[in-house]
């Protein structure tokens, strides 16, 4: 994953990643099978608009623009357009435009993640990293030649205003290329689920691509998932749906290769439209995430202010 400062088109001269996973069953919109389980070439593009960096067999992306974070499913084809400003990410810790510095986190102590396109926050424990509003952060598919331009840009899913945690827990470099890639422990961010009938289809329809693009890409029997999405409502009162998805025996390898977990929550914002809130992360490791500690930061999920991308 590579960072850098949106606002003014600078990238850092150097690079950080991370790392994600999807689920078993064939799903409408599911990717095709196939695949070799190749490792993808870890590699930065700084195209005019956007800074990708596949990491492992999924790529991992983490950028500021050029990407859809609206779509119901994962597996389009959205190309970064050349007009956009350079992109880039920054930690939003201290800054006036990261996420949360104007609003106060419901847990004492804990860091607030606001993301203004789809009017939501929700809080992280301390040692989490919140990254700038602007960025997109998800899986590029395991498929994507980065010698070819014209493959720039196909994705598995993303989503925008995330909080990572812990962005270099696992470090490795599998092609004996002298570049070292990151893996990051977990990420929680937004996405819109435009074409999504509700709240039960908003978190069903995505979930499912976490454990995909991250764990065990281009592989779906490793993934088990809800086939139900079941109620819920959080502490400020937002009503919707939660799904969760997992892989078991994950057949990609590689230092960081890990099985890994996901949770959706689909609800509606106050423009009516409906939303996800997604949560990732390594499953089966010393440091995994405690479901109890997901289901906390999950409570905290709240509306804020008039979304600006409704």
């Amino acid at each position: 994953m590579w960072l850098g400062q949106a606002p003014g088109g600078e990238q850092n001269s150097h690079s950080q990643n991370v790392h994600q996973r999807r689920n078993p069953h064939q799903q409408p919109g599911w990717p095709p099978g196939g695949g070799g389980g190749k490792r993808a070439k870890a590699v930065a593009i700084a195209a005019a608009t956007v800074v990708v960096m596949a990491a492992g067999v999924t790529g991992f992306l983490l950028l500021s623009g050029g990407r859809d974070d609206n779509a119901d499913s994962g597996g389009k084809n959205a190309k970064a357009s050349a007009s956009a400003s350079r992109s880039a990410t920054a930690s939003a810790s201290g800054s006036p435009l990261g996420g949360g510095a104007a609003e106060r986190p419901t847990i004492p102590g804990w860091k607030v993640v606001v993301n203004p396109k789809w009017g939501t926050a929700f809080d992280v424990p301390p040692g989490w990293d919140v990254k700038r509003p602007d960025t997109l952060i998800g899986f590029d598919d395991s498929k994507v030649d980065y010698n070819n331009p014209k493959n720039w840009g196909k994705t598995v899913i993303v989503m925008s205003a995330p909080a990572v945690l812990r962005e270099n827990w696992c470090l490795s470099d599998d092609g004996n290329e002298g570049r070292v890639d990151g893996t990051a422990l977990a990420a929680a961010g937004t996405k819109g689920a435009k074409g999504a009938k509700s709240t039960a289809d908003a978190a069903l329809s995505q979930v499912g691509w976490w454990v995909y693009g991250g764990y065990t890409q281009p592989d779906k029997k490793s993934i088990i998932e809800d086939e139900v999405a079941k109620p819920y409502t959080t502490k400020s009162g937002v009503k919707g749906s939660i799904a969760r998805a997992r892989s078991r025996n994950t057949p990609q390898k590689g230092k960081c290769a890990t099985d890994g977990k996901a949770i959706t929550f689909g609800f509606t914002n106050s423009a009516g439209d409906f939303v996800a809130w997604n949560l990732y992360g390594a499953t089966g490791v010393k440091d995994e995430l405690p479901d109890s500690t997901i289901m906390k930061i999950l409570s905290t999920v709240r509306l804020h202010g008039n979304p600006t991308g409704s």
